[in-house]
């Protein structure tokens, strides 16, 4: 877990170059490159641009880390989800 923590902030800071948000356009590149596999339409700019507004909760027009991490928990739940449900099919096969 620590080094998922570790994971995690560095990722962070290194997308937003030290700064304690992301731009939309630091977040777009952010989300392509870490989440490209898992998130659906992560290269088209207007979906990227839904989700940054979603978890924008002060309106800043900027994502924060714990904004960010707001989205890692919701993907980590849905591939908790899919898994348990993937087991769960293979195993009444």
């Amino acid at each position: 877990m620590e080094s998922a923590i570790k994971t995690l902030v560095t990722t962070f800071l290194s997308s937003s170059k030290g700064k304690e948000n992301l731009d939309s356009k630091s977040f777009q590149k952010l989300i392509s490159s870490q989440f490209g596999s898992m998130m659906e339409n992560a290269q088209d700019k207007e979906a990227v641009d839904k989700v940054m507004g979603d978890l924008d909760s002060n309106n800043d027009g900027e994502v924060d880390f714990t904004e960010f991490i707001i989205l890692v928990g919701a993907l980590t739940v849905a591939c908790n989800d899919f898994f348990l449900e993937f087991n769960e099919k293979s195993e009444t096969k």
